[in-house]
């Protein structure tokens, strides 16, 4: 006879395989081709890019994640809100001045890399620091 601690772990061990294998099944199968299968992605469907004079299609997304962070600031303070496209608020121009110094910048290295970006002045604010922070705010030097 099966004590209460075999059964126990029996049904512990189905339960367990059952919630790996359910949502494994619950999966759409790939589309072919790799394209995405089902509807559009959460908040409406994403068309191409459009209006770039600066930045490659395959580049437009992590660069406009990399400046949300570098300025502290959500994606209408450049875009107009409801069209991206538009180049109605000069900031944008000043973006793509600001890329293409950075660009500059970084084309000067010997090795090649990003070594300047936009949160190299900026650190998250919408306005970089011109100057050191004052004395009270300045990092103190290790203790020895």
């Amino acid at each position: 006879m099966f004590s209460l601690t075999d059964v126990y772990h029996f049904a512990m061990r189905i339960a367990l395989a059952l919630l790996i294998a359910i949502p494994l099944f619950a999966q759409d199968p790939p589309a072919p081709g790799g394209a995405p299968k089902g509807g559009p992605p959460k908040g409406g469907a994403r068309s191409a890019p459009k209006n770039l004079k600066i930045l490659k299609p395959e580049e437009v997304r992590p660069a406009m994640g990399a400046f949300r962070v570098a300025l502290g600031q959500q994606c209408t303070f450049c875009h107009m809100e409801g069209d991206f496209a538009s180049d109605e608020n000069p900031l944008k121009e000043v973006a793509r001045k600001m890329i293409l110094m950075t660009r500059d910048i970084n084309s000067k290295f010997p090795n090649g890399g990003n070594n300047v970006s936009c949160y190299t002045c900026h650190r998250g604010a919408m306005l970089p620091l011109t100057a050191p922070p004052a004395a009270a705010d300045a990092p103190k030097p290790p203790a020895d």
